[in-house]
């Protein structure tokens, strides 16, 4: 019996991907890499191999239930579940559509897409959301960590992304930990900065939110934009 141990470094399935990525890998790989170990006297890619064997490839594997998978022998239900969860991800990484990406109508609909990941957050993050034509994000980028600074928040930092996602307007935001979302003076000069450069560029800066604990400002609410 060979383990992944035994088997030369560069031919072990993480060595791999991170040297030739994921299309470089077979099937067998790429649940070596799920299921994390082996067992006692069989590897992780020995199990790999009889999961495959067991499914007959990838077509009935992707319907197979938790009871199925645990019917192998060293395949419990830690491993069971990793599995079902990738094969999950992949169905609706399948399934996504341009449809289904979240729309910005309003600053409240900004303000809650971020609020969850920024409400609790320790120091100040500023964020940028990228949007297509219809107003949906096609991205999110973190530009910096810190306080805000209008000589750390360069508009050639935003809108270099803007131009390489090719989007049509931007939604910048930024955390106050205080709680407190009533915007500084550095807040609103920034904002300004970021619209006017935005013009003339022609991508058009929507918002700038301040986030606080489950509460928000709109800086162009406010009238600054």
């Amino acid at each position: 019996m060979i383990f992944i141990k035994d088997v030369p470094k560069d031919d072990r399935p993480r060595e791999r991907l991170m040297q030739a990525g994921p299309q470089a890998l077979s099937n067998q790989e790429l649940i070596a890499i799920l299921i994390g170990s082996g067992t006692k006297g069989n590897s992780a890619l020995s199990l790999a191999t009889r999961i495959l064997v067991h499914f007959e490839g990838l077509s009935l594997l992707k319907d197979s239930t938790i009871s199925e998978m645990t019917s192998i022998k060293g395949i419990g239900e830690a491993k069971a579940v990793t599995l079902m969860a990738a094969i999950e991800l992949g169905k609706r990484l399948h399934s996504f559509r341009v449809g289904d990406r979240y729309t910005i109508r309003s600053p409240e609909d900004g303000a809650h897409f971020l609020m969850e990941e920024m409400k609790d957050l320790k120091q100040e993050h500023f964020v940028a959301l990228y949007l297509n034509t219809k107003n949906q994000v096609i991205h999110r980028q973190t530009i910096f960590i810190g306080g805000l600074n209008s000589s750390i928040v360069h508009p050639r930092e935003i809108f270099k992304e803007a131009i390489k996602r090719s989007a049509a307007s931007v939604i910048c935001a930024h955390n106050h930990p205080s709680g407190d979302t009533a915007p500084s003076n550095e807040d609103i000069h920034v904002t300004k900065r970021l619209f006017e450069s935005g013009k003339v560029l022609g991508i058009e800066l929507l918002d700038h939110l301040v986030i606080g604990d489950h509460k928000f400002t709109s800086l162009k609410e406010k009238g600054y934009l």
